[in-house]
């Protein structure tokens, strides 16, 4: 059995070796009986004490041996010559015999060896037939005589007997030196020599290899291979100094055949065999397992590389739809923006159309009208505002109608005025309140910025709009709404590198639900807005979120858009450029002051320091309240909120020096009555409802229906008030038709707690039917027209005069910051506001409702309507008292000193000649002050103005006073220009003429120059060449001849600017136009239309209407008017856009219209003829007309148009108030004609021009006149 076993293990090796080396060396082939390279068998064997790794050297060693030895006996068999040798064994299993025979022919004979198996088992193993043919010849040619092997016979038995065949007696090898197994030998003598050398060429490298592998694994070794006496075969001295010292390959062999070392290799070996069997079965369970798990994990990773796959493939798809829908949504985009700019060309054109049927067929038209066709105007209220934010300009109204179809309603509930709350509350879903409720609307506390989440300063704003800048002309494009008065529109924003775009959705339902009625009224569908035109922008509220913008630009027009989310607001800041909120109120401009709270704009602004010091006015202040506030007058339902200032509407005479006329602004509107007040504190205490807190006012002071209710007598308003009512007026009984009646309303009625708006002090024309809607007739019969006035006010403009006197009252400053408390202030909400009775319906509270975490457009729709219902409060701007305003006398403690002298001064120049133009340009922030005359002999002079020491930190100079310090009054308040002192004529030097090419026929006046505001360039007119001409005052050089009228220029006139603003040039000449300039004060020149740096000189608009040589002109940037007047003609009014407004009603027998003044509140005072004078309104109503005692030469009036200044030709000038056109005070009579008149900018001198080239200086206190303070002359 134990051969059995043998095979089986030198099968096993053979099979697992030849696995491994098959694995390392794909094409190596082992033979048995070739040269075997078996060099790499080591690189198995790793030195270390593992069973496995001593029990596979062990197997190696012995199969080693076994291939040495089969070696061994192939060189120990006779050489053949080329006869080949075959050889045929097979293993038996019956008898475990193997027999051998071979023949060996001589010359060309075969010798084989052949085994006859006997019964084979059926489960035993068969081993592959191998067979060896030899075509190479082994006759040894070097010995000749040497005998070669004739025969041999091999028998192997079982008890290991060595049978050897007979006659084969002599030369035979013992066969003590062979295994007890191997199989016996009879060959022919050789040679020992040769069989030496043969067994070092075969064997040198696999004895080689066996000695490092004994070597290696000697510890090991020597305890397992022990002979059958126990001893050890590997001990020092014997078997290990042969693997070690000897080099000698037929020592090891012979040691390796030595029956010991067989007997313990095969019984080691079959033991290592057997654990190697035993771990390659463990092995190969483990790697079963492993592979099993690798290919679970290999699936695994399978799968979810499928699943990845379908991953990507959706998102590919999605990719490829979304990528799909981004280019249909482009390709929209941009259809709607070719088809907006074709509707915004389409507008300009018909607007140009219309502007053109204007100029040619209006009544000064060059196809004028027929004198028997009358064609009825309407007007609007345009969206041009003043420094103030006044909106206060009448244009023509294209749309105009008078509502024929309007017809009254019956008596019935109310839309107008807020129903009272206990209704709404009725008619309101439970669960809407219960849904606020449950997420914390209405009962949290505003955070102390509120709206202030800005993560980011001024610096990273502005790196990451750099950052963000995109290559391409769209720069950013979102969705957005258009807030207008009365609608909001859905629309597209699109946003470029230099300009802003706007465009509706026309396709939106709602826009083809509105009313086309509103829809006119809109001018901004497709709008369009250069950066270049945008001043300032603010971030707004929109139904109390803030996720909005308003956009202020240099037309003095604003646009307002709502957005999605407060991201979407600061990327549209981070895209337009950094012009903050304006420079108006003292903040830096920058992209973050875009984005800042209210309440950080009230205390970095330096407006609280200005009115508190009275720098500014009760209503400018008030304005910028509500302005920061962001209250606009593009959302009705936040717009600015003003006071009630006077409780006297029905008295004949109104003193406003008389407390009781005044209301008490230390209260809201609903505690003014003692009775209400109390009604409405127990409603307070007793209120129970679980969802909504307790209130004092179901209604709001300030809602877009309160709104419309002032302003519906004037368009566009009155179009949004009827769709607001359904396409009806309201009932007469109701309608808004007399102040006293509704001061009453306010007092009494639990519904009507209204506050006013700006209007009431600006806008008279709000109180006139100037379009004659049919309003109705009252219970009582009274027909409804013109809102019914006060019996002290004569007119709505003497009303709207008187009212704002009011709002400008002492009485009024000292109360105003209660007010502001209880609006914008700490007592707006809170237990002050409790405490006040000042608590309104929550949801008007800013922080109430958070619409951005409301997911059902029911809930939100149903939230959005209860906000635009109950009106919506101010931003709170400050959570403590807000500061008095300072007092008159604190301000200015020398204001009330009289004046004892009339003159103050006179500066005689030595030319003689008639001073016929003056500029007091004395403002303090000047460098140099001074005051620039000009002669009618066409010299002029540059006088220093010496501010006096006196007038420092007063408030205005006291230029008259007696009672000054004489040591103070150095210099006179003018000194002469030393250059025109030093040259008298006839050396007039040229550096102070402007030339001898004026034309003869043009009488030089007053309105023949003007100058910048720094008195560095005078524009002059009146050249023969038909052009006018800016000279560089300081030098007398020529700097530019502007070309483009086909006459003499008559008359300049420049418009208000301060230092380092831009100001028109309008110029007025023989051809009857009027071309208006733009100065540009960067550049110091006229530029061109576009204002563009090296664009040559261009008209920016050619106004026309005149029928003879234009003789005056004024023009007002902030009011976006000019005035023109030509000999014999009519006073036209344009809009500085070049659109003929209106013509100025000629009263009586006035005639010859030859001087005209504006002040910035728009009055305007006209002389006509010699001493006829008028004064009318800013949309040109006639409101007074007197004639003067003497012949005018000169007029100047004062900045608010209170007072204005004539000069005649009896050297008399006079005071005169500008409304009722009432003289006030006569100076004493002067040396010549006056020729020229002039104000400083304190309005404390007027500069007086003589014919006897001189310039007198006169004293003026206008409070001398003043309503409030006359009387502390007295």
């Amino acid at each position: 059995m134990w051969r059995d076993c043998c095979r089986t293990w030198i099968l096993t090796a053979y099979k697992l070796l030849s696995i491994e080396i098959l694995q390392v060396h794909s094409s190596f082939t082992l033979e048995f009986h070739d040269q075997v390279d078996v060099t790499f068998l080591p690189s198995f064997l790793v030195q270390e004490d593992s069973k496995q790794s001593q029990f596979l050297a062990l197997a190696v060693m012995y199969f080693l041996s076994v291939l040495m030895v089969s070696r061994y006996r192939d060189i120990l068999e006779p050489e053949v010559g080329k006869e080949g040798l075959s050889r045929t064994s097979s293993v038996v299993d019956d008898r475990s015999t193997v027999t051998r025979t071979a023949s060996v022919m001589s010359s060309g004979s075969t010798m084989t060896a052949t085994a006859e198996p006997g019964s084979q088992d059926a489960a035993g193993e068969k081993m592959d037939e191998i067979s060896l043919r030899r075509s190479d010849s082994v006759t040894s040619h070097d010995a000749p005589n040497q005998e070669g092997i004739s025969a041999i016979r091999v028998e192997s038995s079982a008890a290991g007997e060595v049978k050897p065949s007979d006659g084969d007696d002599e030369s035979r090898y013992t066969t003590s030196q062979l295994p007890k197994n191997a199989p016996s030998f009879t060959v022919a003598p050789v040679s020992v020599a040769n069989l030496t050398e043969k067994l070092e060429r075969a064997l040198g490298t696999t004895a080689a290899l066996l000695r490092e592998i004994v070597l290696d694994f000697t510890p090991y070794l020597s305890k397992t291979l022990i002979g059958s006496h126990g001893q050890e075969l590997l001990a020092e001295g014997k078997g290990l100094s042969t693997f070690k010292d000897s080099t000698s390959v037929v020592e090891l062999v012979m040691l390796l055949c030595s029956q010991e070392w067989q007997n313990s290799l095969q019984k080691h070996a079959g033991l290592a065999f057997i654990e190697l069997v035993n771990e390659g079965r463990l092995l190969s369970h483990a790697m079963k397992d492993h592979i099993v798990r690798v290919a679970n994990e290999a699936e695994f990773i399978l799968n979810r590389m499928r699943a990845d796959d379908v991953l990507k493939h959706a998102e590919f798809e999605t990719l490829c739809a979304h990528s799909l829908h981004q280019h249909k949504e482009n390709a929209k985009l941009c259809d709607r923006l070719i088809t907006s700019a074709r509707r915004r060309d389409h507008t300009f054109a018909r607007r140009t159309v219309d502007k053109i049927l204007t100029v040619m067929m209006d009544s000064h038209g060059t196809w004028q009208m027929s004198g028997n066709t009358k064609v009825k105007r309407y007007w609007k209220l345009d969206n041009w505002e003043d420094d103030c934010r006044r909106r206060r300009r009448l244009v023509p109204n294209p749309y105009g109608t008078s509502h024929g179809e309007a017809v009254l309603r019956s008596s019935g509930p109310s839309t107008t005025d807020e129903i009272p709350l206990e209704d709404a509350m009725q008619q309101a879903e439970e669960p809407l309140h219960a849904r606020l409720a449950s997420l914390g609307f209405g009962h949290r506390e505003v955070p102390l910025e509120v709206g202030e989440d800005i993560d980011s300063n001024s610096e990273e704003l502005e790196m990451e709009y750099n950052n963000s800048k995109n290559v391409g002309p769209l720069t950013f494009t979102t969705e957005c709404r258009l807030i207008a008065p009365g609608f909001a529109l859905k629309g597209t924003l699109s946003i470029t590198s230099n300009d802003l775009y706007f465009d509706a959705d026309e396709e939106d339902p709602e826009f083809q639900n509105m009313d086309i009625e509103v829809i006119r009224y809109c001018d901004n569908l497709h709008g369009h807005w250069s950066f270049y035109d945008i001043r300032a922008i603010f971030a707004r509220r929109f139904l109390l979120q803030s996720t909005a913008l308003e956009i202020f630009m240099s037309t003095r027009s604003s646009v307002m858009f709502a957005f999605n989310d407060h991201a979407a607001v600061k990327k549209v800041v981070r895209a337009l450029p950094a012009v903050g909120i304006g420079t108006k109120y003292g903040i830096p401009q920058s992209r973050y002051a875009s984005l800042m709270s209210p309440r950080k704009i009230f205390r970095q602004s330096n407006m609280t320091v200005k009115w508190q010091r009275r720098e500014i006015s009760n209503f400018e202040y008030l304005m910028y309240l509500n302005t920061i506030a962001g209250r606009t007058y593009n959302d009705l339902n936040q717009f600015p909120v003003f006071p009630w200032i006077l409780v006297n509407y029905e008295s004949k005479e109104l003193d406003l020096s008389q407390p009781a006329n005044y209301r008490d602004l230390s209260k809201p509107v609903g505690a003014l009555n003692p009775s209400r007040k109390k009604f409405f504190e127990e409603r307070y205490t007793t209120w129970e409802h679980d969802q909504i807190p307790a209130f004092h006012y179901g209604t709001h002071y300030s809602t877009a229906a309160f709104v419309l209710s002032w302003l519906m007598r004037q368009e566009p308003f009155t179009t949004f008030f009827l769709n607001l009512q359904g396409g009806k007026f309201d009932h007469a009984d109701r309608t808004f038709a007399s102040m006293a009646q509704a001061w009453k309303n306010c007092q009494r009625d639990t519904s009507d707690v209204k506050e006013l708006i700006p209007e009431f002090f600006y806008l008279p024309e709000m109180l006139v039917n100037s379009n004659r809607f049919n309003f109705g007739k009252q219970d009582d019969g009274t027909l409804v027209g013109d809102v019914q006035l006060p019996p002290w006010a004569t007119s709505p403009d003497d009303f709207v005069r008187l009212h704002r006197m009011a709002l400008e009252s002492e009485f009024v400053s000292c109360q105003l910051h209660e007010w502001i408390d209880l609006i914008f202030g700490y007592k707006q909400r809170g237990p002050e506001a409790v405490r006040a009775t000042n608590v309104f319906y929550y949801l008007t509270y800013e922080g109430s409702v958070d619409l951005e975490n409301v997911d059902d457009p029911i809930m939100k729709d149903a939230i959005q309507n209860q906000i635009r219902n109950f009106g919506q409060t101010p931003t709170q701007l400050l959570r403590e008292p807000h500061t008095p305003r300072s007092s008159l006398m604190h301000v200015s403690p020398m204001i009330f000193r009289p004046i004892l002298e009339d003159t103050c001064g006179s500066v005689k120049f030595p030319s003689s000649s008639p001073i016929c133009h003056i500029s007091a340009n004395t403002f303090p922030q000047l460098p140099t002050p001074s005051i620039v005359t000009i002669a009618v002999n066409h010299t002029y002079a540059i006088n220093r103005w010496n501010v006096p020491t006196n007038a420092a930190g007063s408030g205005g100079a006291n230029y008259g006073d007696a009672g000054a310090d004489p040591s103070q009054a150095v210099l006179p308040l003018m000194t002469v220009d030393p250059i025109v002192a030093t040259n008298p004529p006839p050396h007039n030097p040229t550096r102070r003429h402007l030339g001898n090419d004026f034309d003869q026929r043009v009488q030089l006046r007053s309105g023949s120059f003007a100058t910048t505001v720094d008195s560095r360039y005078i524009i002059a007119c009146g050249f023969w060449d038909h052009s006018f001409r800016v000279i560089s005052a300081d030098t007398g050089r020529l700097t530019q001849c502007i070309y483009g009228h086909y006459g003499t220029v008559t008359c300049v006139a420049r418009s208000e600017c301060n230092i380092t603003s831009d100001c028109y040039i309008a110029t007025g000449a023989e051809d009857c136009t009027v071309l208006l300039w733009v100065w540009n004060a960067r550049n110091q020149c006229i530029s061109g239309d576009g204002n563009v740096p090296g664009e040559g000189p261009s008209a920016k608009a050619t106004l026309t209407g005149h029928e003879d040589a234009i003789t005056s002109i004024v023009v007002s940037a902030e009011l976006g008017l000019v005035l023109s007047a030509s000999k014999g003609g009519p006073v036209l009014m344009h809009s500085t856009l070049g659109e003929l407004l209106r013509s100025l009603e000629v009263p009586g027998e006035f005639r010859a219209p030859d001087l005209l003044i504006m002040s910035r509140e728009g009055m305007f005072v006209t002389k006509y003829d010699h001493a006829n004078m008028a004064v009318y309104s800013l949309n040109g109503k006639l409101l007074k007309a007197v004639t003067g005692p003497e012949k005018i030469e000169s007029m100047v009036i004062t900045r608010d148009g209170e007072y204005f200044v004539t000069g005649g030709e009896k050297g008399i000038v006079r005071l005169w108030r500008t409304f009722t056109l009432t003289p006030l005070y006569s100076y004493p009579s002067l040396d010549g004609p006056v020729r020229s008149l002039a104000l400083s900018h304190d309005h404390r001198i007027i500069f007086v021009g003589l014919s006897n080239g001189s310039v007198t200086l006169l004293n003026l206190d206008l409070n001398k006149w003043h309503q409030e303070y006359q009387k502390r002359y007295d």
